[in-house]
């Protein structure tokens, strides 16, 4: 006996079969994306956490989360560490974006690929490094967040000059090799020290503990001094050592980053690294969305913090003038 399927039924049986697949994709979990990080940074760093931090929650904030729909694969390189090979193993995993820290890991990623997309931060002067033909216009496969315009190291300065008013002489101590861009600095604060009546001494010191103490013994011969600290990789690796001979020697200095005021530096004007990552999430965001790195903007830093010691400042004879003390985001007493 043959069985008949009326029309209406048939038509429900077709829809249901064509809901099965429907129903089924639906069901499926999301598509992961991948993303490389090369930090040259210490990974059992706090601050290194911190960073990472503020990174993961401007990503969930924008709707991506590790172990749901991105995998994020780390690298580390301190000071010290060959950079090369890292970029090389990162680039082979074929991530989807890629993330560095500092110019180092820049150029590291843009030798092994120039196809992958890369996000930066903490880059100091990206047009005279090469990674990018202009802030506004990249170019390329790279853009980012740059760390300070080169008009901070007059601030730099100036602060110094408020703090100790018997200030006559500065020096500008960075590694040349560590800090290839060092230039980008040097110019700058060339001319500020003149228009407030500074002279100026280029101090640059090697990666070893004895070259950085006879700079910093040469230096202090001559009275009325004082030491401006730019970024450098180099710095933050002896940071310790720089605190501690700025105090032997009873030079105040002004340092790019607050962890040295936190360590006993006398004061910090910089701006917020980890804000700096969450904001690096934005452009992760766009970049997995499809946009292209040529079509964003690299960003100057909008915020900035300054952070002093007063028991340092106190050790130095210094005093610190109200006004910075109320302009001060922290105070370490």
């Amino acid at each position: 006996m043959t069985a008949f399927i009326g029309r209406r039924e048939f038509i429900t049986v077709l829809g249901s079969a064509a809901a099965w697949p429907l129903a089924a994709r639906a069901q499926q979990p999301e598509r992961v994306r991948r993303i490389g990080m090369l930090l040259g940074l210490r990974e059992d760093d706090p601050d290194t956490q911190a960073r990472l931090v503020a990174l993961r929650a401007g990503l969930e904030k924008l709707g991506w989360a590790e172990g749901r729909n991105i995998r994020i694969q780390y690298r580390f390189a301190p000071p010290g560490t060959q950079i090369e090979p890292l970029a090389q193993e990162l680039v082979s995993l074929q991530p989807d974006v890629l993330l560095c820290q500092a110019s180092p890991a820049t150029r590291a990623l843009q030798e092994a690929t120039r196809t992958i997309p890369i996000v930066f931060v903490g880059v100091a002067d990206p047009i005279g490094s090469g990674f990018v033909v202009s802030l506004a216009n990249p170019g390329g496969n790279t853009t980012g967040f740059l760390l300070f315009e080169a008009s901070i190291t007059g601030k730099w300065l100036a602060m110094l000059k408020n703090i100790s008013p018997g200030l006559v002489r500065a020096a500008l101590v960075i590694n040349p090799k560590t800090a290839p861009y060092y230039k980008f600095y040097l110019n700058a604060a060339e001319a500020a020290a003149s228009s407030l009546g500074i002279e100026f001494v280029f101090a640059p010191v090697d990666n070893t503990s004895a070259d950085i103490e006879r700079v910093f013994e040469t230096f202090a011969r001559v009275p009325n001094g004082g030491v401006v600290l730019p970024p450098d990789t180099n710095t933050n690796f002896h940071s310790d050592l720089f605190v501690a001979l700025a105090a032997r020697h009873r030079l105040p200095a002004v340092y790019s980053d607050r962890l040295f005021v936190m360590a006993g530096g006398l004061i910090c004007y910089s701006t917020d690294r980890a804000d700096q990552f969450r904001m690096a999430a934005s452009y992760i965001d766009r970049i997995l969305r499809e946009a292209k790195p040529s079509d964003l903007p690299v960003q100057v830093p909008t915020r900035y913090e300054t952070v002093v010691n007063l028991k340092t400042a106190k050790a130095l004879g210094l005093s610190v003038p109200p006004a910075l003390l109320v302009a001060a985001d922290e105070v370490i007493e």
